[in-house]
């Protein structure tokens, strides 16, 4: 398939994991990527390697998207690059912590890499996307944003930032033809998955886990969640407006 044959997508945190999947994803369909990391460049090279032998273009561009002028940064690139279709605000990070162990500088730094920076990134990915005839925002959540998980209290309230700020980005920017969506993993199969506490027990058994709570039977993939993603970025999509698609297996209907 070449849905997005001429498209060019910018996907922050794509090195790995569910970023990487979706990168690939819209490369596999016909898109050049930008490839956004900040700490781990070489599966971030890999990333881009994969894309390169898919047979389109690869930008590599290193920036925390929570700081303004590595923002900017990124988006010179971006129009460097010959502009933007799609953006996949992806990038994420958290300080696991009980309510009562959380700090200052965790709370900051969670809500500026998972909320902050989806605000910003989309007000500079607006004029590049109108320039080009429209395009498409997604943002990814989870269901920590409307469930309460153990430690999970700074990045579930940037997460309902985030979804929050779908509904207003959706509303402002319809007229500039931009659609934008977010999308809410439950539990995915990804190395992200070690730093939760509450998350030991399903990396211990994961298929027994599956059987017992997730009414599909299996984990969620990262490839699951890349799917769900790129039919949001089509015509087919374009009437689905401020929404957020839980892709949990049916988790969330039991839990």
């Amino acid at each position: 398939m070449s849905r997005f044959a001429g498209k060019i997508a910018l996907v922050t945190g794509s090195g790995r994991g569910i970023g990487r999947a979706i990168a690939l994803r819209f490369a596999r369909e016909g898109a050049d990527v930008i490839v956004n990391y900040f700490r781990n460049r070489e599966s971030a090279e890999e990333t881009a390697a994969a894309i390169s032998a898919l047979g389109r273009r690869a930008q590599l561009v290193k920036a925390n998207v929570a700081e303004e002028d590595e923002l900017e940064r990124l988006f010179e690139a971006t129009r460097a690059f010959g502009g933007l279709d799609i953006l996949v605000n992806n990038a994420a990070s958290g300080y696991n912590r009980p309510v009562l162990e959380q700090r200052v500088k965790g709370w900051d730094w969670t809500l500026n890499i998972n909320a902050r920076a989806a605000l910003f990134a989309s007000q500079r990915a607006a004029p590049l996307m109108q320039a080009r005839g429209g395009g498409v925002i997604v943002n990814i959540s989870s269901i920590g944003a409307q469930r309460v998980m153990p430690e999970y209290v700074l990045v579930g309230v940037s997460k309902a930032a985030l979804e929050s700020l779908t509904r207003y980005l959706a509303v402002e920017l319809a007229p500039l033809g931009i659609v934008v969506n977010a999308v809410s993993g439950g539990f995915v199969e990804t190395e992200a998955l070690k730093h939760f506490s509450m998350a030991q027990p399903i990396l211990a058994d994961s298929a027994a886990f599956a059987e017992r709570y997730i009414p599909a039977g299996r984990m969620v993939t990262p490839e699951d969640i890349a799917g769900v993603v790129a039919f949001l970025c089509t015509p087919d999509a374009s009437m689905i407006r401020g929404q957020v698609i839980v892709v949990d297996g049916g988790f969330t209907l039991r839990h």
